[in-house]
């Protein structure tokens, strides 16, 4: 299965955990300390994993996987359209 390649705030954190429990990889592109980086988050049935240049992250199950999308920003909030909206939706 081909991974997905996303830039950080393109899907929500749940749109990512779908796509890990359907075990595809999630590449996303994130800035990183002012550059662009390439991280990958996986799952392999029990793990949770982080991949990213710096370290390996591993979370035990779903809620610490979703807390660390959303604290590291991968993930784009529920509320936030993707700058995709109406312009109506401004008013």
């Amino acid at each position: 299965m081909q991974p997905l390649e996303v830039d950080a705030g393109e899907l929500t954190a749940a749109e990512i955990i779908d796509a890990l429990r359907e075990g595809r990889r999630v590449v996303v592109t994130a800035d990183l300390f002012g550059s662009e980086r390439k991280l990958t988050l996986r799952h392999d049935g029990e793990t949770f994993y982080c991949d990213t240049p710096t370290r390996l992250h591993k979370h035990d199950d779903e809620e610490g996987m979703l807390l660390c999308i959303e604290r590291m920003g991968y993930a784009r909030t529920e509320g936030d359209d993707g700058g995709e909206g109406d312009a109506d939706d401004a008013n």
